[in-house]
């Protein structure tokens, strides 16, 4: 069903995301790379304290989407496993759960670098 309030919240909550992305790009001296590990450790911070599920019940995609969500996937994935399996649950909790979405990101990975060609920047 079309919910147009829904969509403006996605759109709020990811844009939200995205702006402090750049505010950190443009007025600190973080590379991207470090940036990507602040927002998936916030994600997973958001798991731990079970402040997550509220905010994705709020902004759906708008919060799930991002590196942010990934965090929180690897951290609840962590948390479910060594409540049922102990310490090998919490080492193997996080990968199990994000399995799917990093297989995904492989082959895409592979079909895109035989369909085009890499380039050096210059």
């Amino acid at each position: 069903m079309f919910d147009p309030i829904m969509y403006l919240k996605v759109f709020a909550v990811g844009g939200l995301v995205c702006m402090i992305g750049q505010i950190l790009i443009i007025t600190t001296k973080m590379t991207s790379a470090r940036i990507l590990v602040t927002f998936l450790l916030i994600g997973v911070a958001l798991e731990a304290f079970k402040l997550f599920e509220p905010i994705r019940d709020f902004a759906g995609a708008g919060i799930t989407v991002p590196i942010v969500g990934f965090g929180a996937s690897l951290a609840h994935g962590a948390i479910s496993a060594g409540e049922a399996s102990g310490l090998l649950g919490v080492l193997t909790g996080g990968l199990t759960a994000t399995a799917g979405g990093i297989a995904v990101a492989i082959f895409a990975g592979y079909v895109f670098g035989l369909i085009f060609s890499s380039k050096t920047k210059k």
